[in-house]
């Protein structure tokens, strides 16, 4: 029995020089020292010798097994410092490369033009209201003096949740919410999304509009052109840039009229976009109907009111040259990256 451990013990040494991995090694401490591994075997044999013979194996084979432990441990610190220089070396760095370069992003250019639509009327003294995309009927229709049997109010041109409850299809239900809520004098615009059941090259089922408002004594059809064509001059930054007024019907505004500047892609001689007129429609005004301020509780004979409604994405495309609104909403990386910069 003593030949037999010296022969386990002498191939145990041999196959765990040889070992090259951790799982070979792991697999050769469980062949021999595990509960079923040789030389634990060999200490349930020990019952079977003399009693004279019993304490001598029994060391002997203990001796072996801390010797085989030994050398496993020793094994195993070898092959996990080879397996380390190893991953080292393929996984080496060369710190003198060049870094790779961050993408970076940039803002939508129709966030852009919000932005910048904002900071020119909040400079000249206007707030900025914000207001709910699902509306009742009062607040988008009602109150602004548009009749049951109007256009607007089809099935065909809003989206109705049910009789009394819609997706808003302006911003103008804002400016009655702020008409209710404060009282005159009121400077304050209105930007968000509103939804209307249309799509094609030029229009979307949800696009931005920003509207404003002003409420004040003596507030009159004189102040509605100075105040938009100095914001159209100073959103395109020409100061010789043509503005003109036509006029127009909305239900909550009389007079009311919209609003034209000179092509900017053509300079007024004609083209494609301006449909050879020279000129292009961008946005719609007047001053607020007293109808409208009965709904509010808006004292008519003391105060007057102008309003303004435009389309951001249409000033978007107009300021940066594009031809499909549709390009906005498509998320086409190399389109959104020509509007990082500036």
């Amino acid at each position: 029995m003593q030949e037999q451990l010296e022969a386990i013990r002498g191939r145990a040494e041999e196959e765990i020089r040889a070992a090259e991995s951790l799982d070979e090694l792991e697999r050769l401490r469980v062949g021999y020292l595990g509960k079923k591994g040789e030389l634990t075997g060999l200490l349930k044999q020990v019952g079977q010798l003399d009693p004279e013979q019993r304490k001598e194996f029994g060391q002997a084979v203990n001796a072996a097994k801390e010797a085989v432990a030994g050398l496993l441990d020793a094994r195993r610190a070898e092959v996990a410092r080879a397996e380390l220089e190893h991953r080292l070396e393929a996984e080496r760095i060369d710190v003198t490369l060049p870094g790779r370069n961050a993408e970076v992003g940039g803002l939508h250019p129709v966030t852009r033009m919000l932005e910048r639509i904002e900071d020119l009327f909040v400079s000249m003294g206007f707030e900025v209201d914000k207001g709910p995309e699902v509306e009742d009927t009062f607040h988008n229709f009602e109150a602004l003096n548009i009749p049951a049997d109007h256009p607007a109010r089809m099935m065909h041109d809003t989206f109705y949740f049910d009789g009394d409850w819609l997706l808003r299809t302006h911003t103008s239900p804002v400016q009655i919410r702020v008409m209710k809520d404060r009282e005159p004098p009121l400077r304050t615009i209105a930007p968000g999304r509103v939804f209307r059941c249309d799509s094609d090259v030029t229009h979307t089922p949800m696009f931005h509009q920003v509207e404003g408002l002003v409420v004040d004594e003596h507030v009159s059809f004189a102040h509605l052109k100075g105040l938009l064509q100095d914001f159209l001059q100073r959103l395109f930054e020409r100061d010789d840039l043509p503005v003109r007024f036509r006029p127009s019907y909305f239900p909550f505004t009389e007079p009311s009229a919209e609003v034209d500047i000179g092509c900017v892609i053509c300079e007024g001689a004609g083209c494609r976009v301006c449909k050879h007129t020279g000129w292009l429609e961008v946005l719609g005004a007047g001053l607020i109907h007293p109808n409208v301020f009965g709904h509010v509780g808006v004292d008519a004979d003391r105060y007057s009111g102008l309003a303004f409604g435009m389309g951001v994405e249409r000033l978007t495309m107009l300021r940066y040259g594009v031809d499909d609104l549709r390009l906005f909403f498509e998320n086409d990386v190399r389109f959104l990256a020509q509007f990082q910069a500036g």
